[in-house]
């Protein structure tokens, strides 16, 4: 019996991997690769030019910017879904903390196209995140309703999105494919770390000290050329 309970137990662990790779996955429809987040204003006006400077880049966010209030707000909606209550208040509050328009509609369109593919596994969650729902609140209760360790979820969402930024940047013409490689080997420590730290934060811990990344974000709006929708 407790052979097989363990069996159970592995199993279960093996699967949600399996779900978070693929919720998480380039190859998940949820449009991802049309949006940049604000750094292509930031190449565009000179703030990121090399592979250092997209490195930096994604260091600051990670430890004080969006990807971090992402996160929380990803640990927030797990702790929130796995206690069974109303995820009403933290989607409002995470939609209301776009800095910029074009970071609203980037949040809320991922968001709602993750639960829509998501709902190919089907839970009652997914009918409690109807309308503009956030990205990061999206990942944070689907994962907790199939069972997936916040931290482990929290790990795999920054790290997908720092994948993301390093391809805005390959596709920018800033770095080649090797630096992009070696800059998410060099991510490994820093996400593992502040996922670790992430899931013991909660809303009082919000804030974002990255106001040239928010306001770069705001001017892509009219910037005159554009690849990217943010």
């Amino acid at each position: 019996m407790a052979m097989a309970e363990t069996r159970a137990e592995d199993r279960s662990g093996r699967q949600g991997l399996l779900r978070l790779m693929a919720w998480l996955s380039p190859a998940f429809p949820v449009g991802g690769f049309s949006y940049s987040a604000g750094m292509e204003s930031a190449v565009v006006e000179g703030h990121v030019g090399d592979g250092d400077g997209v490195e930096a880049w994604l260091g600051v966010l990670l430890a004080h910017g969006g990807l971090r209030n992402d996160a929380i707000l990803l640990a927030e909606a797990h702790r929130v879904q796995g206690e069974g209550q109303s995820l009403e208040e933290i989607i409002s509050l995470a939609t209301a903390l776009a800095s910029s328009a074009e970071r609203h509609a980037e949040t809320t369109r991922l968001g709602e196209a993750f639960v829509k593919a998501a709902a190919a596994w089907p839970h009652p969650v997914i009918d409690a995140l109807v309308g503009p729902v956030p990205y990061g609140v999206a990942v944070g209760a689907v994962a907790a309703a199939h069972g997936v360790d916040r931290t482990d979820a929290i790990a795999a969402f920054l790290h997908a999105q720092i994948s993301q930024h390093v391809s805005v940047a390959i596709r920018l013409g800033v770095i080649g494919q090797t630096r992009g490689v070696s800059i998410l080997a060099a991510s490994e420590a820093p996400i593992l770390d502040a996922a670790s730290s992430y899931a013991r934060l909660d809303l009082d811990d919000l804030g974002s000290a990255t106001i040239i990344a928010d306001t770069l974000s705001m001017r892509h709006e009219v910037q005159y050329s554009r690849l990217f929708q943010s």
